[in-house]
């Protein structure tokens, strides 16, 4: 049998991360997991260290279901919000490749606005 592979979407914004693995097309999720899955204070759902046990949990299910490796789709939140991946992004690949998987393509796939909506917060933005 050929080496089965699958792609790891990470959804990274500040206030959470989602890791949802599903076959090559995309079509078929095998497992999925969240911050708020790993951790007890709502506060830490975004922290590296829950990107790790989220990235862990979904490594364990896919040696399981025998991946070799898999491709990663990183997107931030995006649209008229934050363009920039949060915090543990980067520490759930970290884990990915860790956990033995091998890791194929790195894509960011943030969607980008061409020219949507107007971002909250009003004509003089957030006052701090």
């Amino acid at each position: 049998m050929a080496a089965k592979w699958g792609v790891a979407n990470i959804y990274a914004s500040y206030n959470n991360i989602m890791i949802t693995l599903t076959d090559i097309t995309g079509a078929e999720t095998i497992t999925k997991a969240t911050g708020g899955m790993v951790v007890k204070q709502a506060k830490d759902q975004a922290s590296p260290y829950a990107a790790q046990r989220v990235a862990e949990r979904v490594a364990d299910v896919a040696k399981e279901k025998d991946f070799v490796g898999i491709h990663v789709k990183v997107r931030a939140p995006g649209g008229n919000k934050s363009t920039s991946p949060g915090p543990g992004a980067q520490a759930a690949i970290r884990a990915l490749a860790r956990a033995g998987l091998k890791i194929g393509r790195i894509e960011d796939v943030t969607p980008v606005p061409h020219d949507g909506t107007k971002k909250k917060g009003g004509r003089r933005g957030r006052r701090v």
